[in-house]
């Protein structure tokens, strides 16, 4: 469905270097890295807001990075940092004003729809310009979703929305998928709230994409500490001569196979409301953190278990 081929962009240095990676339709790809790594220069060149200095973008065998008069293609959504919002008119206006080639009763029932998944049902009736960043950026969604592009592109969308939203929102774009095949782009410096939703995971540094893989693979395979810390909590553990990664679950209190014996000490532990977050120092005074229904507090030993790769 959507090619990217070979894009390379800067503004006084090299942001973008040889970008290759393509979606499918009806896929999910999510693009992990830090700020001022390029995922939002990248969206926009995507988007077909900018062009790059080198390479193409193809959605469905058309060029997207082409001059047009008006920068942008119609089947494509970009929610980004720049709401773009018509700051005068209302919310229910900003929503209204895309879909008027809906007949009324389906179009109001999809107002409403769209109001109620983003929060901002009771603020229907204020301008733009008087939300708050936050709700501002619900609108900015909620007026994208509005127009039923076939491939969505979404930078940090959950940064503003508290759990529920977030919850509400992650089902409506799992519900897009399934019946209407859209494909997504997700963007974010937190790897975590994006695994839930995606299909394959790619890493952005130094303006490369480093590599891809499932979110199982990423999170409990990750190849260095850094990358791996962008996906949640990652203990790292000097044994012997060798260092081990391994995440929080990745434990039994007993031997099983050829898990590595490890003596700890246990500090304190803290309910997040599913689990307890057990915090250990090592016999070389190094900090674990392991995640289980209970305190851990008269554990002494522990046996690290990486998950299968296969997975």
């Amino acid at each position: 469905m959507l090619s990217v081929q070979s894009v390379s962009h800067g503004y006084d240095r090299l942001i973008l270097s040889e970008i290759n990676f393509s979606v499918k339709q009806g896929e999910i790809v999510s693009i992990v890295g830090r700020s001022g790594a390029g995922k939002s220069t990248l969206l926009k060149i995507i988007a077909g807001k900018i062009m790059p200095e080198k390479g193409d973008v193809f959605l469905e065998m058309e060029q997207v990075t082409k001059q047009r008069l008006i920068a942008g293609h119609s089947e494509i959504g970009l929610v980004n940092q720049d709401f773009k919002l018509d700051e005068f008119h209302s919310v229910e206006e900003n929503i209204r004003l895309q879909i008027l080639h809906l007949k009324d009763k389906i179009r109001d029932k999809f107002i409403e729809e769209l109001l109620s998944l983003v929060g901002l049902t009771a603020l229907r009736s204020q301008q733009a310009r008087l939300l708050s960043g936050g709700e501002q950026q619900r609108l900015a969604i909620a007026r994208m979703l509005a127009k039923e592009p076939k491939l969505i592109l979404l930078d940090e969308p959950f940064s503003h929305l508290d759990q529920l939203l977030r919850n509400k929102l992650i089902n409506y774009l799992l519900d897009l998928v399934q019946i209407r095949s859209v494909s997504i782009i997700l963007v974010s410096h937190d790897g975590a709230e994006v695994l839930g939703l995606s299909d394959k995971v790619y890493f952005l540094k130094n303006g490369k994409l480093k590599y891809k893989g499932t979110p199982f693979k990423l999170y409990y395979h990750s190849k260095t500490l850094e990358e791996g810390r962008m996906f949640g909590p990652l203990n790292s553990v000097k044994i012997g001569e060798k260092r081990i990664l391994f995440r929080p679950d990745e434990f039994t209190e007993e031997v099983v196979g050829n898990g590595i014996h490890m003596d700890v000490v246990f500090e304190k532990s803290i309910f997040n409301g599913i689990l307890f977050e057990n915090h250990f120092l090592t016999s070389n005074k190094e900090k674990v953190v392991l995640y289980q229904f209970n305190s851990m507090k008269n554990t002494r030993t522990i046996y690290v278990q990486f998950k299968n790769k296969k997975a």
